[in-house]
């Protein structure tokens, strides 16, 4: 199958594609395009009409087979980098898809929301092409918002995944808090709390969450249930900085596979969770709360994508005493220091060697309750919320939108939101409203209504039932480490006009732009 893709055009201008139309006997915009996007060529195309420099590609080939053209110069035979931050309502979901082609190409899914939509688009974008053999599913922590998406995509068999991450904390079918991760252990020569039953290997999966019969209404455990009975996933792993859970290279870890290689542009780090070690050398994580959420939260696996020229950081659900520890850990200081301490701004410096970043999966959906002080030192020029309606944390949160401006890098750091991107409709259809209404009188008048009006009344109440939801706010990364697009949809919905992006450069200097 020849196939190429859709290049990144000069200028930020978009690039289209064209029909024939035979009666005006010209090619005329039909849709916009996106920079990677994937086109089936039409061989052996008869270009006598449209002439030269252009290529026939074939739309929907195993359906419609419609015929279109592109600008040859708007084609590439490589393809960036992508990253998909979902529009999963309340919760976390992005996809990254890494730049090979065919087979060599690895599809990554970090958390999945907490309802249907990671289902959904998987099922739209991978299944026509290459079906669903994924490299990887991680669920950087249990909050159900970041991992009961996953719940049905174990569920479907036609579903694998090579290896499962998680941060080692994992909600058995008990009673309590700490006590669902196997409760805490205190230090007896310095007082510190630690976790120390981590769920490490596919036996410890194995051994809390074979048996259903226990679950009772437990929400964690039938999401790992299903992952153990799919026979197309074939790991459980443990991520985190640890040797043993990670690949580590010059002194930092990455996740296994997305080690740095001579022959790939591209890597993974792995930040957290932080993992200690106790006087045996047990691995364990630190409870650096003693709120059950916090501590869990701030243990996320926090993943930074190194690209060429560009690094994103996906900030998990971190909070303000997580992001002390990190900070602390990252510039080997014992404890946080105050902003007239010199150790301050030693902490800033070394710890930007580590989390600093072009782009910002923004911690916890916006929460305010994050620190200057990781802002400062993450930088991003653009951040990414993942957020949704009808939840009662208000994210994102109004004054923290303004500290991300505030300690943004550039003149204008952009903020991207899936929920303020997303568009919605202010009204339904008033007018079957009211057609809905008269029809219902009728029905009451009538003893042996036909059975087409009958119909014509249930597909009424399916119109009213539909989602609200015109266009998702997905948010769109794309990047071949020299380039880097950050794009969405129109509200509107036009084929013509239908993406909006920024596309940033850096240049000599390490200075980055906003093009």
């Amino acid at each position: 199958m020849v196939h190429t893709y859709v290049d990144l055009a000069p200028k930020g201008k978009p690039v289209y594609l064209y029909t024939f139309d035979e009666d005006d006997q010209e090619l005329k915009k039909a849709k916009q395009v996106l920079w990677g996007d994937w086109l089936k060529v039409d061989e052996g195309h008869d270009y006598t009409q449209v002439g030269p420099g252009w290529t026939a590609i074939i739309w929907a080939p195993k359906t419609k087979k419609i015929i279109y053209y592109i600008k040859t110069e708007h084609t590439s035979n490589q393809r960036p980098l992508e990253i998909i931050f979902l529009d999963v309502g309340q919760g976390d979901g992005a996809v990254l898809i890494t730049p090979e082609d065919g087979a060599k190409e690895k599809i990554m899914v970090i958390d999945a929301g907490e309802g249907h939509n990671m289902s959904t688009f998987l099922n739209g974008r991978f299944k026509a092409y290459r079906g669903f053999d994924f490299e990887a599913a991680v669920i950087t922590h249990p909050d159900k918002d970041h991992y009961l998406g996953f719940k049905d995509i174990f569920a479907d068999h036609d579903i694998g995944f090579k290896t499962i991450y998680q941060n080692g904390l994992v909600e058995r079918p008990v009673t309590g808090t700490f006590e669902k991760l196997g409760g805490v252990t205190e230090d007896g020569n310095t007082g510190v709390f630690y976790i120390k039953d981590l769920a490490t290997e596919k036996a410890h999966i194995v051994t809390h969450f074979s048996d259903d019969s226990t679950f009772g209404k437990k929400v964690f455990p039938p999401v790992m249930f299903n992952a153990l009975n799919n026979p197309k996933i074939q790991d459980f792993k443990m991520l985190s900085i640890d040797p043993d859970h990670s690949v580590h290279r010059n002194g930092r870890a990455y996740m296994p596979g997305f080690h740095p290689v001579p022959s790939k542009k591209y890597s993974i780090e792995v930040l957290g969770p932080v993992v200690e070690y106790d006087a045996n050398d047990n691995p364990q994580l630190k409870r650096i709360s003693s709120n059950y959420g916090k501590t869990k939260n701030g243990h996320s696996i926090i993943l930074r994508l190194h690209f060429g020229k560009y690094k994103v950081l996906f900030g998990g659900d971190l909070n303000v005493p997580a992001e002390k520890y990190l900070l602390t850990h990252y510039s080997d200081l014992d404890s946080f220091p105050s902003k007239s301490n010199p150790n301050y701004q030693t902490m800033l410096d070394e710890s930007s060697k580590w989390f600093k970043s072009e782009i910002m999966k923004v911690c916890h959906h916006g929460s305010e309750k994050v620190t200057d002080e990781f802002m400062k030192v993450v930088n991003p020029a653009c951040f990414v919320i993942s957020s949704g309606d009808e939840e009662g944390h208000v994210h994102p949160r109004p004054d923290l939108l303004g500290r991300l401006g505030k300690f943004g890098r550039g003149k204008s750091p952009v903020i991207l939101s899936t929920e303020l991107q997303r568009s919605t409709r202010e009204n339904e259809d008033q007018e079957k409203v009211e057609e809905l209404k008269n029809h219902i009188d009728e029905l009451i008048d009538t003893a042996q209504p036909e059975e087409d009006f009958v119909d014509s009344i249930k597909d009424k109440i399916s119109h009213l039932g539909r989602t609200n939801v015109d266009v998702y706010g997905a948010v769109y990364l794309k990047t071949d480490g020299e380039r880097l697009i950050t794009a969405f949809k129109f509200e509107e919905q036009s084929d013509k006009k239908k993406w909006f992006y920024y596309e940033y450069k850096i240049d000599d200097d390490g200075e980055l732009h906003l093009c």
